[in-house]
């Protein structure tokens, strides 16, 4: 793991770069870097149970970065990484640990908090404004380790992203070139302010089609409107969106189901891989996207989802009794 003084000297050598090349930094303010928003950084550690229900799709132990973003060593992490834990730790510079209790866990957003158990010491990162992140800006993106923590980057699209785990997130955030470590990795601003959080190593980071890998980051400013919630109950107020338990695949418009989680909704309905969902309630879908929206707009989970699906014995209507992931996990009883 790199050092503090090793973060602050790659930002250092970034931005001389950017000078060098003739690029446009003078609004760049040195002070905040020296300040320390890359202390903020830090390694985060989870075990997670061999019977959890993401074991076998991510591990059980599962190691990335996190930022520390309030007082009393709360720190902000990508979900996955700690989905489903039994225990965390905080990896501090120089290796020292610190052990964390989970927080709070966001399947909308993707978002995890943990909490360190003994002060850290660390000042904690302001947010920054990622709406008014366009296309074009340079940016850091600032890991725990890795071969470089530090990289610059440049913002080459924002655009919706839908993901194959029943997920869609308005506004991401893709940069170029990617970070190896990018699970919880921080984005911050040329103002040394917090725009998101690693989550994603893409390979069509500037659009559809386009063919240049990089990183896809969840937009602080999704965080902003649930953040009391979560830290308060270990959830956002919003209800639970109907889950199918179906891992999907867009081509040319359709959607094909390449797994469904065993005991899920779709398990038990009857929908098993390679079946090809057609529309949504009568309403014929146009990819994966709006597959998630036409069945989110039925209502919260728990309510019925009419599916047309192309099975191997024809086309068939099936209804799926949807469910809220959160009780399907098993997450900590306090979220």
């Amino acid at each position: 793991m790199a050092n503090i003084p090793d973060l602050r000297r790659a930002a250092a050598i970034f931005w001389l770069i950017l000078l060098l090349a003739g690029l446009p930094v003078t609004d760049a303010p040195a002070p905040a870097w020296a300040a320390g928003p890359l202390d903020s950084v830090v390694g985060v550690h989870a075990t997670i149970p061999g019977d959890a229900r993401t074991a076998n799709i991510l591990g059980t132990e599962r190691q990335g970065s996190g930022v520390v973003i309030g007082p009393e060593g709360l720190v902000l992490t990508i979900g996955y990484l700690i989905m489903e834990a039994i225990s965390a730790e905080l990896i501090l510079p120089a290796g020292k640990t610190v052990p964390a209790e989970v927080v709070a866990y966001d399947y909308e957003t993707g978002f995890g908090l943990l909490r360190a158990q003994s002060p850290l010491g660390i000042e904690p990162i302001p947010f920054g404004q990622s709406g008014a992140l366009s296309e074009q800006s340079q940016v850091l993106v600032a890991g725990a380790s890795g071969v470089r923590p530090v990289i610059g980057a440049v913002v080459v699209s924002r655009r919706e992203f839908a993901g194959y785990w029943e997920y869609l997130l308005p506004g991401a955030i893709f940069t170029s070139p990617p970070h190896t470590e990018f699970g919880g990795a921080a984005l911050i601003g040329r103002d040394g302010h917090l725009l998101g959080i690693g989550s994603l190593i893409v390979g069509d980071a500037a659009g559809p089609a386009r063919q240049l890998p990089g990183n896809m980051f969840v937009p602080i400013d999704a965080l902003k409107p649930i953040l009391a919630d979560l830290v308060a109950t270990g959830r956002s107020k919003v209800p639970p969106r109907p889950w199918l338990g179906l891992l999907s695949e867009e081509a040319r418009g359709r959607l094909f189901i390449t797994r469904v989680s065993p005991e899920g909704p779709a398990a038990k309905a009857g929908l098993t891989e390679n079946d090809i969902v057609i529309a949504v309630d009568g309403q014929e879908i146009t990819g994966q996207a709006d597959f998630y929206r036409k069945v989110w707009a039925l209502g919260v989970a728990g309510i019925e989802v009419p599916l047309t699906v192309l099975t191997r014995n024809g086309l068939s209507d099936i209804k799926v009794i949807s469910a809220s992931r959160y009780d399907h996990l098993k997450l900590k009883p306090s979220y």
